[in-house]
């Protein structure tokens, strides 16, 4: 049973492009996206994406080169696919986002493993004037009887964010063979801020064939500073198509958003994705 929920969520996390494939694999990934969000959270613009996850040669996977659009995005894992955070309105509508920095870093890893994952990156941001940052990431898989627990931990230090931290738990369980279930639990606290951002994820992954799959996902947010309280909480349907050989893929994704900022009022936002998603696998 533990073989069974570890090959169907690995394969799930591949298909969705999700950040455990990105973070973990050991051979090279590529993702690039672009994205259009309408409704709640829009600022009118299509959002351009892109990472880079490159197996150096005679390594062993332990050396990789890493190119990334904004690696602040990428310290945890996207609970909600195809979600652009809130940036305000914009008055430049159907225009192409352009990413607010460009990093490349070199990342060390332990040899592959099932059950431990390890590795640290350094690298360089821009534009000009350089500046450095840091990030270590360790996870760890164990079976619990019909469900697999998987915890994550990353620390790191930007010179936007400072140094931070960041703490997952994922428990899957396969309902039935097309059908897993997750439920993720994040909190990042970041020293400059003393504050703590919590999320918590409730999904259900739904494999329609080899070229469709389902996502439906309840979804909330909260902070610890000044108060606790929930910032948002998020009703989803995310569909995902394989629309061209191994690595185009379509994703459509209604949402329904009841944040404070509008006190709770429900809130209907649309996520339409492009995604470019090579691997090894592919």
């Amino acid at each position: 049973m533990s073989g069974k929920i570890t090959s169907f969520a690995s394969y799930l996390d591949r298909f969705f492009g999700g950040d455990r494939h990105y973070q973990e694999s050991n051979g090279t990934v590529v993702q690039l996206d672009l994205t259009k969000l309408n409704g709640y959270g829009s600022d009118h613009k299509l959002d351009f994406a892109a990472r880079a996850n490159l197996r150096l040669p005679v390594t062993e996977g332990r050396l990789h080169l890493l190119l990334e659009t904004d690696p602040e995005a990428n310290i945890t894992d996207r609970p909600i696919p195809g979600l652009i955070p809130t940036q305000g309105t914009s008055l430049n509508t159907n225009k192409v986002a352009v990413p607010g920095s460009l990093a490349l870093a070199a990342r060390v890893s332990t040899p592959e493993s099932q059950v431990w994952n390890f590795h640290t990156d350094w690298g360089i941001k821009f534009p000009i004037p350089p500046r450095p940052f840091v990030r270590s990431r360790a996870s760890f898989t164990y079976p619990l009887s019909e469900w697999q627990l998987k915890a994550t931990q990353s620390v790191y230090w930007f010179n936007t964010l400072g140094v931070g931290e960041t703490s997952q738990l994922d428990l899957d369980h396969i309902i039935s063979p097309p059908l897993l279930f997750r439920s993720s639990s994040i909190v990042t606290w970041l020293k400059d801020t003393q504050n703590l951002d919590m999320n918590q994820a409730l999904s259900i992954f739904h494999t329609v064939n080899d070229r469709t799959a389902l996502l439906y996902q309840t979804y909330a947010a909260g902070i610890s500073n000044p108060q606790y309280q929930m910032t948002d909480f998020v009703v989803l349907v995310l569909y995902r198509y394989r629309m061209h050989q191994q690595w185009l893929y379509f994703d459509l994704s209604p949402q329904l958003h009841f944040p404070r900022d509008r006190q709770y009022h429900i809130s209907p936002a649309l996520s339409i994705n492009l995604e470019m998603l090579l691997d090894e696998s592919r």
